[in-house]
């Protein structure tokens, strides 16, 4: 049941992103009086699973989820059907229309694309304000592991800054860090600023989404599981451990790695309950199951925004979650960090969805996958929508458009070049999954 919740939720993220997506070049192409011959939610090569001819338009449903397509008349594009560009141009024809309508006639998908994300991120903002924990919040430091440390981190640090702008959510920090290319941190009363190791970035890619980074706690007793070594000792609620054998404890990390040390051993532990110190002695069994679990207190705030306010927040989010997609390439373009492994494909991104049907996921996986797709088809590459701008671009620049065989011959290499990468991805997923068997 799981495993068809998260392809439900996939299939219907990009759906959505694809139909509405390809209504941005549908809509304008129809108030310029241009001609749109087909709509397809996904390709339909050889075969469809749907179509029914309204008006003009075939409007269809194709077997390969791979995103969807309108064939506009008069345009060379990825179907590569360049019979009708033999006849003279005809004025519902794509070609005919002046450069600056056929700009905004292939610019439409991606604006689209960008305005779905903003109105998105402003109704969340509207309707649940935005819940984050400060970085200033953080009071007792970060907690990371071997992972963490190789970046350069050390468990006590204070986040201050990534690339010289002041950290405000600490949820932010573990993305800002793989993204940036500095880091300062407050160490010992001391700022400290180093730089982030490509090495370092491909240690925390390879964790698969696991954190290396999260924020110290006090050892203060919260869980108690019946008839386990800590109830029968008679530990509480509320009880804060502050000394195990001789070790001091200050923090929940340092009694896991004094519990970690020692394995089938007696252990005395000292914790203050209400003002007084109480002393327990336990026997610590080879699984090392105390029984035991942390209060993890609750630092986070919820800021509320009006209608009003929520309009530029959500343009901001959006920029922001913009930015950071760009700068994921900067990271594929450093072989060192590995980034390339990590790339996923729809196997990939299947995985990624929430085996339960979660609303608040669906909603900003939606918005962030569509600033995505926005970004990736605004990309100065044949077959892709920047491809036709860049050309449009050229046009309304040096005044003549570029021949039709440079526009045939620019879209077939563009499109070999995607197919290509599109092996490559699947081909990834596939490897990752076959790995994850034979671990």
């Amino acid at each position: 049941m799981a495993i068809i919740t998260q392809i439900l939720t996939f299939v219907l993220i990009i759906s959505i992103l694809v139909i509405l997506h390809e209504f941005g070049h549908y809509l304008p192409a129809k108030w310029f009086k241009t001609r749109v011959e087909k709509f397809y939610l996904f390709f339909d090569w050889k075969y469809s699973l749907f179509k029914k001819k309204i008006g003009e338009t075939e409007w269809g449903i194709g077997w390969l989820p791979l995103g969807g397509y309108v064939k506009i008349a008069g345009m060379v594009d990825e179907s590569m059907d360049t019979a009708q560009l033999d006849a003279e141009p005809q004025p519902w024809e794509f070609r005919s229309k002046p450069a600056w309508q056929r700009l905004i006639i292939m610019l439409g998908g991606v604006t689209v694309n960008f305005l779905l994300a903003w109105l998105i991120y402003s109704s969340m903002f509207a309707i649940n304000g935005d819940n984050y924990i400060p970085a200033d919040n953080v009071k007792y430091g970060i907690l990371v592991d071997s992972v963490g440390e190789k970046i350069g981190l050390r468990t006590g640090d204070k986040i201050v800054a990534i690339d010289g702008i002041k950290t405000k959510k600490f949820d932010d920090a573990m993305i800002d860090i793989i993204l940036g290319d500095e880091v300062t941190v407050d160490r010992d009363g001391n700022k400290v600023t180093f730089p982030i190791p490509d090495e370092g970035i491909a240690d925390v890619l390879g964790l698969r989404g696991k954190r290396f980074l999260d924020y110290r706690m006090k050892a203060i007793v919260d869980t108690l599981i019946p008839n386990q070594p800590a109830i029968k000792a008679g530990f509480q609620k509320g009880d804060q451990i502050v000394q195990f054998n001789d070790t001091k404890i200050g923090y929940w990390n340092d009694f896991l790695d004094a519990v970690h040390l020692n394995k089938n051993a007696s252990a005395t532990i000292k914790v203050e309950r209400q003002g007084s110190i109480k002393t327990f002695n336990l026997k610590l069994s080879k699984d090392l199951k105390l029984g035991v679990g942390v209060l993890r207190e609750d630092i986070s705030i919820t800021d509320e925004y009006t209608v009003g306010q929520s309009i530029p927040a959500g343009f901001h989010e959006t920029i922001n979650v913009l930015v950071k997609q760009v700068k994921q390439f900067k990271i594929l373009a450093k072989p060192k960090t590995k980034a390339y492994k990590s790339i996923k494909g729809p196997i990939g991104i299947v995985e990624m969805m929430p085996p339960k049907w979660n609303w608040n996921f669906f909603w900003n996986f939606l918005a962030m996958f569509s600033v995505w797709l926005a970004f990736v088809n605004i990309l100065p590459i044949p077959a892709l929508d920047g491809g036709h701008v860049m050309f449009l671009l050229y046009e309304m620049i040096s005044g003549r458009p570029p021949s039709q065989k440079v526009l045939e011959t620019g879209q077939v290499i563009g499109f070999v070049f995607l197919m290509l990468l599109m092996a490559i991805i699947f081909g990834n997923d596939i490897w990752n999954l076959v790995k994850r068997f034979i671990e």
